[in-house]
C-alpha cells in the first residue's frame, strides 16, 4: 500500500511538474469524458422533462384515441390522413363495448385570442372537454372550482383557466367570476388549475378549459375528437387498448384484414420512440468517445515511453538494489493509471461545467449522473492501465547493469 501511494505522489508531482505536456497527453480522455458526462447529463435531464411533459398530458395509465396515430414514415402517414374523424359516436361504442374502461373523455383544441378588459393574449391553447373530464388527473383547480358535468351537457359559457393565463390577464386579481373574451365570446371564470411549470421553455400554464359543446359553437363541429380513455385499474392498461381497438374496429364495421383506421396513443409507446431517438444520439457519443480514448491512450502510452527512457538509470538502480520485475511493472502502471485517471476527472468537470451552461442558456434541462461520473472514472483507468502495459513491460525487462550505463 505504501509503495502504491508513492508512486501516485510521484505521477502526481510529474504532472504538476510538466503541466503543459501533461495537458497535451490527456486531452484526449478529457475530451472523452466531458462528451460522456455532458451528453448523458442533457439526455437524463431531456427524458426526465419529456416523461414528465407526456405523462401530465396523457396519464401514467391512460391512453389517447386518435384519427392518427403516432407515424414513422410517409407510408404511414399518407394511410393514416384518410382516416374518417373521431366523433361522439366513437365514445358511445368503446362504452357499450369495453368493461375495463372507467371513463371516456371527448376532447379538442385550438389556439385562440384570449382576452380580459385591456389586457390580450394572442395564442392561447383552447381545450373543449366532455362531461367525465374530472376523472382525469391532468385537470385540476387549485383555486376555485372545476366545470360541473352540468354545465358541460348545457354548453354553458364558463371556462377553467391555466395559472400561466390567470397571471397574464389578472397579474394579482382574483379572477374567479371574472368574464373573459374566447374568440371574442365572454366566458366566467370558475376556477384556476394549479402551476405546472414549463417543458424546454414552453408553458405548461397559458391554457382554458370550456365546454365541448361550446367549443364546437365557436371552432364548428366538424373538428375530429381525441378521446382520452382511463381504464378501472393501471394492471388492465393493456386490456383496455385491446377492448377500446375492438369496439372501433366494430363500430367503424372494419374487416378482420383491414388495418385501424384511427390511431391509439398511450404514454409508453410515445416514449418508446423518443427513446429510439436518443439511441441515435448514444451511437455517435461511443464513437466520439472511442476515438478520443484510442487517440489518448495512444499518447499516454508514449508519454510512458519517454518516461522510462528518461528514468533508465532509477529503474536499473532500483533492479541492482533488489526491485523486482513486478515492482517495476506496477510503478510505471500506477503512474499511467494515475495520469489517465487525472484526465478522467478534469473531464467529469468540464462535462458537468458544459452541461450546466448548456441548461441555463437553453430551456434543455440537463441532470449528472453518478453512475456517468464512475463510468468516466472506471474508462480512463482502463485505458491507463492497457496503454500503460507496454511501457511497464519495457520498464520491467531493463537489464541493471545496461541500465546503470545509460547517461
Amino acid at each position: 500500500m505504501a509503495q502504491l501511494f508513492e508512486s501516485v505522489v510521484l505521477a502526481l508531482q510529474s504532472i504538476w511538474a510538466n503541466k503543459l505536456r501533461s495537458l497535451l497527453t490527456l486531452l484526449g480522455n478529457i475530451v472523452a469524458v466531458s462528451s460522456i458526462i455532458t451528453v448523458v447529463a442533457l439526455l437524463t435531464g431531456v427524458n426526465a422533462a419529456v416523461s414528465d411533459a407526456i405523462v401530465s398530458d396523457l396519464g401514467a395509465d391512460a391512453f389517447t384515441i386518435e384519427r392518427m396515430g403516432i407515424t414513422q414514415n410517409e407510408d404511414e402517414f399518407e394511410r393514416m390522413r384518410n382516416n374518417p374523424r373521431v366523433t361522439i359516436d366513437d365514445v358511445a361504442a368503446v362504452k357499450r363495448f369495453s368493461t375495463s374502461v372507467v371513463a371516456i373523455m371527448a376532447q379538442a383544441q385550438t389556439r385562440t385570442r384570449v382576452a380580459y378588459r385591456d389586457e390580450e393574449l394572442e395564442t392561447v391553447q383552447v381545450q373543449g372537454v366532455s362531461d367525465q373530464y374530472f376523472e382525469f388527473s391532468t385537470f385540476d383547480a387549485e383555486r376555485g372550482r372545476m366545470i360541473t358535468p352540468t354545465e358541460i351537457k348545457r354548453k354553458r359559457l364558463v371556462t377553467l383557466i391555466g395559472w400561466g393565463t390567470a397571471d397574464r390577464l389578472f397579474g394579482g386579481a382574483d379572477p374567479l367570476d371574472k368574464a373573459i373574451r374566447i374568440a371574442g365570446v365572454p366566458f366566467t371564470v370558475v376556477g384556476v388549475s394549479k402551476k405546472k411549470g414549463s417543458a424546454f421553455g414552453q408553458s405548461m400554464d397559458e391554457f382554458v378549459v370550456i365546454p365541448l359543446g361550446s367549443y364546437q359553437r365557436l371552432f364548428g363541429a366538424r373538428q375530429s375528437l381525441a378521446l382520452m380513455v382511463k381504464p378501472r385499474d393501471a394492471t388492465l392498461a393493456s386490456y383496455a387498448k385491446d377492448e377500446a381497438r375492438v369496439a372501433l374496429r366494430v363500430e367503424r364495421g372494419l374487416k378482420a384484414k383491414e388495418p385501424d383506421n384511427f390511431g391509439i396513443v398511450a404514454s409508453d409507446s410515445v416514449l418508446g420512440i423518443f427513446q429510439q431517438a436518443t439511441a441515435g444520439i448514444a451511437v455517435l457519443l461511443v464513437g466520439i468517445v472511442g476515438l478520443s480514448l484510442l487517440v489518448g491512450g495512444i499518447v499516454i502510452m508514449n508519454i510512458m515511453l519517454m518516461v522510462v527512457s528518461e528514468r533508465t538509470r532509477e529503474i536499473g538502480l532500483r533492479k541492482a538494489l533488489g526491485a523486482k520485475r513486478r515492482d517495476i511493472m506496477s510503478q510505471v502502471l500506477t503512474e499511467s493509471v494515475t495520469l489517465s485517471v487525472v484526465g478522467g476527472i478534469v473531464g467529469i468537470a468540464l462535462g458537468a461545467l458544459f452541461s450546466t451552461i448548456i441548461s441555463s442558456l437553453t430551456p434543455v434541462p440537463s441532470a449528472v449522473e453518478a453512475w456517468s461520473v464512475a463510468l468516466g472514472v472506471f474508462i480512463t483507468a482502463v485505458v491507463g492501465l492497457f496503454f500503460g502495459w507496454m511501457p511497464a513491460r519495457r520498464a520491467a525487462m531493463l537489464d541493471p547493469i545496461e541500465a546503470l550505463r545509460r547517461e
